[in-house]
């Protein structure tokens, strides 16, 4: 199935219980061969968390959803980082 960036799609969220605040969201369940190996060895252990429909105009807590479908599109998956301290959030 192909998606466009203005379009619904639904992600899968994983926590990293390695890294606090960090969550990976992928395009599909448990596809974690998406990910380059070297980040999946940063992250260490993902822990699902959430299974997510991302539609145009939906607001996420620390991520632009746009930014988020358009990097499941292109990548397959979407890295967010935590805020820095007492700065702006950044997405990965």
């Amino acid at each position: 199935m192909s998606h466009r960036v203005g379009s619904a799609m639904q992600a899968y969220v994983y926590r990293s219980r390695r890294k606090a605040d960090t969550y990976l969201y992928l395009r599909e369940k448990d596809a974690f061969a998406l990910v380059p190996e070297p980040l999946q060895a940063q992250l260490g252990v993902l822990e699902f968390v959430l299974e997510v429909v991302l539609e145009p105009g939906r607001r996420l807590a620390r991520a632009d959803a746009d930014v988020v479908r358009a990097d499941l599109i292109e990548r397959g998956f979407y890295l967010q980082l935590p805020p820095p301290p007492g700065g702006v959030p950044t997405d990965g």
